[in-house]
């Protein structure tokens, strides 16, 4: 990297460091999939299976998505031993207190965004 680009980079990050904790948790919870499952966790567990059908996700997407939550601490896995293996997914303390953010986020993209297509996708608002 250029000494140009680093003063620039360092000049970028300077910037914006009262802004990093609300880009923090957005990276954490970012993507469209990330933000279905937590709406299809909110009644509580689910398998996989039920997650894929209720976020309409192909399995490789829901996959890493979860893999995502879990590391974020959002999502906890569970896995019952007994035959046959079952694993489910639930929201923890995190995920839990996520919901109402995410609820005053849309009231806020209510009031202030574009309007919003009615359909499976708009889900955080039905809450």
């Amino acid at each position: 990297m250029s000494a140009e680009t680093e003063s620039r980079q360092n000049e970028i990050e300077k910037q914006n460091a009262s802004a990093c904790p609300v880009i923090q948790a957005i990276e954490q919870i970012g993507t469209p999939w990330r933000m279905n499952i937590i709406y299809a966790l909110r009644e509580g567990e689910k398998r996989f299976n039920e997650l894929k059908r209720a976020t309409g996700a192909r399995s490789k997407t829901l996959s890493d998505a979860l893999d995502e939550l879990v590391d974020n601490d959002i999502v906890a896995r569970r896995m019952e031993e007994d035959a046959p293996v079952a694993v489910y997914y639930g929201l923890t303390a995190k995920g839990e207190d996520l919901l109402d953010v995410l609820a005053d986020l849309d009231e806020w993209a209510q009031d202030w965004g574009e309007e919003v297509p009615e359909g499976p996708n708009h889900r955080i608002h039905e809450a």
